[in-house]
């Protein structure tokens, strides 16, 4: 197979890698398909939502999981059709990397305010969302400056985090997560190949849409669907 047709070279790190016409068509498929299913949970998890944090918590986490997807394809598709307009396409790049931030913090949300965690960890309800904060200012003072530290810093917010997690009380739920989180994990390889395999960030899309969709399930069966007396709905 002729793979020049499917992969241009590889760039230097201090350089974007420049997708070919098939690569830029999977990075944006690959994330739209998302988009419906991401929307149709989350209004799923709000119409099983009971009380106050179960609401607030089926917001917090639907929001950010539907923006990933949304915000990731505009920027794809903007790429693609339109990466004349640099400041635009630039606009939506750093969009496509804040978001990521959002959406580790929403994907904990429902976790850090549903289930009982012990007075020590309560403070992770918050500090998730000051990393956030701080991830967010980073990409917009930073971007595209420093690959690496980028990529530290998604998976010291993604891991930290789940120290709390894997201290509950009640371990339902568990196994999913680990296995949620390995899908990311084993999608990072790809995140960093573009130009070594062909159509590498699409991908590294699916492993997201794998990794969110398991978790989604978590959270669904364990948080919105469980008896009562697996879930902590009160702070």
């Amino acid at each position: 197979m002729n793979l020049v047709r499917f992969m241009n070279n590889r760039v230097p790190p201090h350089k974007r890698y420049q997708p070919t016409d098939y690569e830029h068509a999977a990075n944006c498929a690959t994330h739209a398909l998302w988009i419906i299913p991401s929307l149709l949970g989350s209004s799923l998890l709000h119409f099983l939502s009971e009380g106050q944090w179960e609401r607030v918590s089926a917001w917090l986490y639907g929001a950010g999981l539907s923006s990933l997807f949304i915000i990731s394809t505009l920027f794809h598709t903007v790429s693609w059709k339109k990466s004349h307009l640099r400041s635009v396409e630039q606009c939506f790049h750093m969009c496509d990397r804040m978001v990521i931030y959002f959406f580790i913090a929403a994907s904990y949300a429902p976790w850090l305010n549903l289930r009982e965690l012990g007075p020590w960890a309560c403070h992770m309800r918050w500090l998730v969302w000051v990393m956030a904060s701080f991830g967010t200012t980073y990409v917009f003072f930073f971007h595209e400056r420093y690959k690496l530290m980028e990529l530290i810093c998604y998976t010291v917010m993604g891991v930290f985090p789940a120290l709390v997690i894997l201290s509950m009380p009640e371990q339902s739920g568990l196994y999913e997560l680990l296995v949620g989180g390995a899908c990311y994990c084993l999608g990072m390889v790809f995140f960093k190949s573009d130009g070594i395999v062909p159509f590498a960030h699409a991908i590294w899309h699916l492993f997201v849409a794998m990794g969110a969709a398991v978790h989604y399930y978590a959270i669904w069966k364990y948080l919105y669907t469980a008896p009562a007396n697996q879930v902590q709905t009160s702070r």
